[in-house]
């Protein structure tokens, strides 16, 4: 059971404080969650030699974290990833929702999503647990929602991160984590000769502004295939429409057999240099791979860091976006009397 310590880590500007509480487990890994979009902030863990590094990407502060994009860190909703024209159709009734990509999208929830909440905090039994509503008509979406994510760390190295959300009107749900991973350490340069594996059979193909098309691509024969793992940048700038649109990897791959009852190794990142691993561990369908394409904002990184294409890579474990247009896609309805529950865990070791 991991110790829990809390302190301040801002204001915002109405005076709510905003805490940051670390969870430090028996081998000395550390993360650090604050409770401004539920982000993580830190996350420590050691390399081959026993040298500890911090490997996700972030912000020395509460300012910077309201003034960057990105989403670093942060619990994504109602809606990871996108809504085709920012609206979608349900029981009938259309809903428009927040439309805050290419002018005529949504994306991670909207103009204001979950990634600007301040969450409730509470330690239970050696796990955080964090506590947050979404009223009706936020960001366009229907019924009350409210929202529980429990961070957890094993003494096995084990970042466990569950979801769990109920309704009072159907409604549609996606929710992820939107932390970018380095595991040579944030400031250790790209992240392109990091190995990748990922137990996915397809891919979603994409239009020009990165909405679904509707088509499922086998990976057979691609860029896009990681079954065997592979370096990152290995195939990043093949002559391929799909990754010359997202300026590199920025998909949704499906994982062979779709959603399961139970968490099961899905995927494995790989630091050949300081030996760092993370599996990802999940019940989800799939896991949407940003490579950091368009890493590039004036807010520097912890430290001073500077941002950079490529520094970082998101394993956003989630459903298919914009699944509500289209017929076939992964269900991510929740209706009343219905319970949303998800668990991925990013579980790290050594090599």
């Amino acid at each position: 059971m991991a110790a829990i310590s809390k302190e301040l880590f801002g204001k915002l500007p109405c005076g709510c404080p905003v805490e940051a509480y670390t969870l430090t487990n028996a081998n000395g890994m550390k993360v650090k969650i604050i409770t401004y979009g539920g982000a993580l902030v830190q996350l420590i863990t050691p390399d081959r030699d026993g040298r500890m590094a911090d490997v996700i990407n972030g912000y020395d502060c509460l300012d910077d974290y309201r003034a960057a994009d990105g989403y670093q860190g942060a619990l994504i909703g109602r809606w990871g990833n996108r809504i085709g024209g920012a609206k979608f159709t349900l029981e009938g009734v259309e809903y428009k929702v927040g439309m805050n990509d290419n002018g005529a999208n949504s994306l991670h929830g909207g103009c204001h999503g979950f990634n600007e909440k301040l969450w409730q905090a509470e330690i239970v039994d050696g796990a955080l647990a964090l506590t947050a509503t979404s009223p009706d008509g936020e960001e366009g979406f229907p019924g009350n929602l409210t929202v529980k994510v429990t961070y957890t760390l094993t003494d096995s190295n084990e970042l466990v991160i569950d979801y769990d959300a109920v309704t009072d009107k159907k409604t549609v749900i996606n929710l992820t984590n939107h932390t970018y991973f380095n595991l040579g350490g944030y400031a250790s340069g790209s992240i392109l000769g990091h190995e990748l594996r990922l137990d996915a059979d397809s891919y979603l193909e994409t239009d020009e502004q990165l909405i679904p098309t509707g088509r499922l691509v086998p990976v057979e024969g691609t860029p896009f295939d990681f079954r065997t793992a592979k370096p990152v940048g290995r195939d990043i700038e093949a002559d391929d429409r799909d990754l010359k649109i997202g300026g590199g990897y920025d998909h949704c791959f499906n994982f062979v057999g779709g959603k399961q009852d139970k968490p099961v190794l899905r995927g494995e990142l790989y630091d050949p240099r300081t030996g760092r691993a993370m599996q990802v561990w999940t019940d989800q369908p799939c896991v949407q791979l940003y490579t950091g394409n368009m890493m590039n904002g004036p807010v520097r990184f912890k430290g001073g860091y500077p941002q950079t294409p490529h520094n970082a890579l998101c394993l956003e474990t989630q459903a298919m976006p914009d699944s509500m247009n289209h017929p076939g896609f992964t269900d991510a309805t929740l209706a009343p009397g219905q319970r949303y529950t998800t668990r991925t865990i990013y579980a790290f070791s050594v090599r």
